[in-house]
């Protein structure tokens, strides 16, 4: 039996004891009067009226930290909100709740109640006059409560990584404001927050390898949306002209410090707009939550500084190529010798992708990692934009962008078609993409082009990756770090 098992094991033992000599091991009937934090607010307004002999508190939280000296202990817990100390008397309490306390562990909950008293140290002490078991714990938390370093372990067991890692509870506070945040922005802009299917009879709204299920009582295949793109479009044709949704995508693809099969995006769509705004309405955005989250527009993210100041760089895809890229314009246009060029640079680029597809791979290699400033990258191609609607000066291209930061991808934006020939011509060309063998390509939505054949106003859309986001606001390497519950191989 390895020591956790003989731990587990004398407190089930413990246990036992208890609930013979008839203790209620998980009462539901003590209610905290404030939270920790609310307490310490009442002590730094309203010293003077504290002591021994003011006011007396409730206060409930789980025990991390005991100190037993006898006739007397100091108990630290915590709740939600912070930490506070207890001091507990046997002359004050009695023998048998000295008793009870003096059986407990760290990990369970007790309720407490009492004055407050500053210590000789100074420290604001809660002077337990009634102590009370609230929930016991069964298993130990982890030795020493220095926080769980292994990250299989801290990701499987968030639980316990909360418990004992604040590093962990902050980041998932900062990423609950920096969504209320973004969500204060839209409503304050005029946009309206609604919800659309995340069970689709077409996977559509962007490039990717779905997730399949199956309705029984109507007896079709579902699929877990990939993008809400093509739903939130549909309200803009029935006249709702700014609409946002902060939405949980899927999509069936590998694990990887950036990548989770399931993630949380923001998708908003304007109407007479186009993606020129919205590069302006993101720059105002980001700087807008950053400056409530840090302070200031400047974070530091993986030892880099990041300036979120709006006037971000705004660069065409193909002066990229050349500028930063270092590829030589004149191959630019030549598909066999870009395909000798990412072969001598062992980037993977096969015959049968398109022109369009080619440029993108090479970008993805030679120029994304470089863009550590925020950076908007413009006038994607044709083929690899089946939902945007293509540039008035040059047909080949896009009227779409890309947000570049910390050289990862954030954000993806444009114009959107409204001419439904155009879109439906689109979605064939992305059709014979997939008989050629690109898994990913998008499906033919007819509704969806019967819905544009309604008319829709010139209407601008993007998506911003939350979890990426949130990322770069709490210097997080992994995106596993930023997810409460990230999946993970099946434990074994």
């Amino acid at each position: 039996m390895d020591k956790e098992s003989k731990l587990i094991q004398v407190r089930k033992e413990k246990i036992n004891e208890l609930k013979e000599s008839g203790v209620n091991l998980y009462p539901n009937d003590f209610r905290p009067s404030c939270s920790i934090k609310t307490l310490r607010q009442i002590i730094k307004k309203t010293p003077d009226a504290l002591g021994e002999k003011g006011d007396q508190f409730y206060m409930a939280g789980r025990m991390m930290a005991i100190n037993k000296m006898g006739k007397s202990s100091f108990v630290r817990f915590k709740d939600g909100s912070d930490q506070l100390q207890i001091y507990l008397q046997k002359n004050s309490l009695g023998d048998e709740t000295y008793s009870l306390f003096k059986k407990l562990d760290i990990g369970d909950f007790i309720g407490v109640k009492g004055p407050l008293f500053q210590t000789r140290t100074g420290e604001w002490t809660l002077l337990a006059k009634e102590f009370r078991l609230i929930s016991k714990a069964v298993r130990p938390l982890p030795e020493k409560f220095h926080g769980i370093k292994d990250p299989e372990k801290r990701y499987r067991q968030r639980y316990l990584d909360l418990i004992t890692n604040e590093e962990t509870r902050q980041i998932f506070i900062k990423r609950s404001k920096i969504v209320a945040s973004m969500r204060r922005f839209f409503e304050e802009k005029g946009f309206m927050e609604v919800e659309t299917p995340m069970m689709q009879p077409l996977a559509g709204g962007a490039e990717a390898t779905p997730f399949k299920t199956w309705h029984n009582a109507l007896g079709m295949e579902l699929f877990l949306r990939i993008a809400p793109e093509l739903y939130l479009k549909r309200l803009v044709v029935g006249g709702f002209e700014k609409v946002f949704e902060i939405n949980r995508n899927f999509r069936n693809e590998g694990v990887s410090a950036r990548h989770n099969p399931e993630f949380t995006m923001v998708e908003f769509y304007q109407a007479y707009a186009d993606y020129k705004g919205l590069m302006d309405l993101t720059e105002e955005m980001f700087e807008s939550i950053v400056t409530q989250i840090s302070d200031s527009t400047i974070i530091e993210y993986q030892g880099q500084l990041i300036d979120f100041k709006k006037g971000w760089q705004r660069i065409p895809m193909i002066e990229s190529l050349t500028k930063i890229g270092g590829i030589d314009p004149a191959i630019l246009n030549d598909t066999s010798l870009l395909l000798n060029f990412a072969q001598e640079k062992n980037i993977h680029i096969t015959k049968k992708d398109r022109h369009g597809k080619i440029l993108t791979k090479l970008f993805d290699s030679l120029v994304e990692p470089r863009l550590i400033q925020p950076t908007f990258i413009t006038g994607y191609p044709v083929e690899v934009s089946p939902l945007s609607r293509k540039n008035d000066d040059n047909p080949e291209l896009t009227d779409r962008f890309e947000l570049f930061i910390a050289g990862r991808e954030i954000a993806n934006g444009f114009s959107e078609i409204n001419d439904p020939e155009d879109q439906y011509n689109r979605f064939l060309m992305q059709v014979r993409q997939r008989d050629e063998g690109n898994s990913e390509a998008h499906i033919m939505d007819s509704e969806y082009v019967e819905a544009l054949e309604y008319g829709m106003p010139p209407t601008a859309g993007e998506g911003i990756g939350i979890d990426r986001l949130v990322m770069l606001l709490t210097n997080a390497a992994s995106i596993r770090e930023v997810i409460l519950f990230p999946h993970m191989k099946k434990n074994i």
